[in-house]
Parts: structure tokens; C-alpha cells; sequence
């Protein structure tokens, strides 16, 4: 019996001496990168004071603005993807006129690629170049056969894995012309397995992702159910990394230059959000709240976000 309440005393007393190391552990720290977009509400607006100290929340917890510093033409390189589904209906061809102005009118800053959605990847039709010439040989009526894209997030997702540059100091800017119908899930699932796979990649990747809503060709893809269903799964994404969803009902629109136009205010009123927050040491997809308020503006920031270590908050 005494060795029985020996071996129970040390065993109690080995447990409370541990105690302190487990209550002692803390998160360690990484930190994030994110583009946060402030548009004035007015066209020919300009932002306000951007009010310092707003507050963040990653994974739900409390962190920290490390800095929120304004991107211009001057200092911030752009690469920017047009991707264009290999399914759109060939009508598409009548609004090439307004791709090529947005094309030529992008400032010195700007590197550009044309690719399309063929078979679950992004066919590049040409490096990124600032010029726009070059870029436009890429341009053209895509092949307009019902499910050739196999799905648009495939594509995404390709295109994320497989970005044409390496440097990370570029805002990785996506534009997506899709009806963004998945075609191996046509009903609206929130938790879509492909989908969730292409946020998760185009966050790791650090692209912002737009859309402009097009129809593709195919009987199935014509439904209002599964048109439907495909326009709130690009929204799911674009608000997801920080974009915005493009479209005038379920029809295709009359002319794409008011979203073009759009997008291009977009890209000049974007700033660096770099910040800490708690971290389990490994990279991760994080949720992220940010609770800023501009007066005369509103304030796009992405919904996930990408922790890391400290040296690697740019993905170096």
C-alpha cells in the first residue's frame, strides 16, 4: 500500500510540475499581406482620411496593422490576367473593341496576359508585357464548345499554381469572362469542393479575383437555376480575395466598358495591408475582418487571407 501511494504521489506531483509549460503556451505570431481596396463613392471622387488605428480580425482573434500604405501608378508594378472562358458564347467577339481600349489605356505599371479556360486550365496566349500590342496577339474569339473550360474554377486554380512571374511585390491582379457555372456541381453549394479549392489557391497565390458574368454555350448551362448558381459562386470567390463581381442580370451585358472602366478606378485605389496575427507556425488560410469605415467610399478588403512566418509574409 505505501509503494501504491508513493507511485501516486509522484505520478500527481510529475503532472502538477508539467502543468506550468502547457499553461504557459501561447500562438506564436506570423504575419499577412492583403490588398485592401477604398473606392470613393463619387466617380470623379477622391478618398478621405483613411482613420489610423482600425481595427482587424484574423481567424476571429484580435491582430494587428503592421502598415496601410496607398499603391500608385509610380511605385506598385501590376500584373494583371484576362481570363476568358473557352465556353463563351462567341458573341463575346463584339465587345473585343472595348477589351482592346482597356488594353491600351493601362498605365507603364501595368504587365498584362490574355488566357482562356481549356480543359481545367489557363491557356496563356502570351507572357505578361506593358505592351499592348503584344498583349492583344493573345485576343482571341474563344472556341465556344459547351463545357470546354471543365470547370472555371479548375481553371482558376491552374492559373494560381502556375502564375507567369515571380515577383511578389506585384498586386496579382485576375479579371474572369465566365457564367462560372461548375459543370460538375451546377446547383449553388457554398461549400463546393472546387471552389473552396480555388480560393484557397488564389489566396496562397495573392491574386485578386474579378468577374464579368458572360454566358457560355450549352443548353444545360442556360438554366436560370444554374446561371444563378454560377453568379453567386464567382461572388463567393471575388469576395473571398478582395475583387468584385460584374453583371446585369442573367442576360449578357450590352457593353462591358462600365465595368472595365470600374475595375481601372479599382486598381488605382488600392493600398498594402500588411499585418500580425496568431499563428500556428505553419502557413495557413486565415478568415479576416476588417472594420474600417471611409467616409464618401467603400471599403472592399478580402474575406481570407494568407499567415505566414515573418520572413515569409511576401511569399518569399
Amino acid at each position: 500500500m505505501n509503494k501504491i501511494a508513493l507511485a501516486v504521489t509522484l505520478t500527481a506531483g510529475t503532472v502538477l510540475a508539467a502543468s506550468p509549460l502547457f499553461a504557459q503556451k501561447t500562438d506564436s505570431q506570423g504575419q499577412g499581406r492583403a490588398v485592401v481596396t477604398i473606392l470613393p463613392t463619387q466617380a470623379n471622387g477622391t478618398v478621405g482620411q483613411v482613420p489610423q488605428g482600425f481595427k482587424l480580425k484574423v481567424n476571429g482573434k484580435e491582430s494587428s496593422v503592421l502598415n496601410f500604405t496607398p499603391l500608385r501608378d509610380s511605385n506598385s508594378p501590376v500584373e494583371l490576367v484576362l481570363l476568358i472562358d473557352g465556353g463563351a458564347r462567341t458573341s463575346l467577339g463584339t465587345q473585343f473593341g472595348e477589351l482592346e481600349t482597356f488594353v491600351k489605356e493601362m498605365p507603364p505599371n501595368t504587365r498584362m496576359a490574355i488566357a482562356y479556360m481549356e480543359n481545367g486550365r489557363a491557356i496563356l496566349g502570351g507572357p505578361l508585357s506593358s505592351d499592348g500590342a503584344d498583349v492583344l496577339k493573345g485576343l482571341h474569339v474563344s472556341n465556344g464548345f459547351p463545357g470546354s473550360n471543365a470547370s472555371p474554377y479548375f481553371c482558376l486554380s491552374d492559373l494560381a499554381k502556375n502564375w507567369p512571374s515571380h515577383d511578389r511585390t506585384a498586386r496579382r491582379e485576375v479579371l474572369m469572362v465566365t457564367d462560372g457555372v461548375d459543370n460538375y456541381d451546377r446547383h449553388y453549394d457554398p461549400e463546393d469542393p472546387y471552389v473552396d479549392a480555388a480560393i484557397n489557391d488564389s489566396v496562397r497565390a495573392g491574386l485578386i479575383v474579378y468577374s464579368i458574368y458572360w454566358k457560355d454555350m450549352g443548353r444545360a448551362n442556360n438554366t436560370w437555376y444554374a446561371n444563378n448558381a454560377g453568379q453567386n459562386l464567382l461572388l463567393m470567390v471575388t469576395q473571398a480575395t478582395g475583387g468584385n463581381s460584374y453583371w446585369e442580370g442573367m442576360g449578357n451585358p450590352v457593353s462591358l466598358q462600365p465595368f472595365l472602366q470600374d475595375l481601372r478606378r479599382r486598381l488605382n485605389h488600392q493600398y498594402e495591408l500588411t499585418f500580425s496575427a496568431p499563428s500556428n507556425g505553419k502557413p495557413e488560410v486565415a478568415s479576416m475582418k476588417v472594420d474600417l469605415k471611409v467616409p464618401s467610399a467603400k471599403v472592399d478588403a478580402p474575406q481570407r487571407v494568407l499567415v505566414t512566418g515573418a520572413a515569409s509574409a511576401r511569399g518569399e
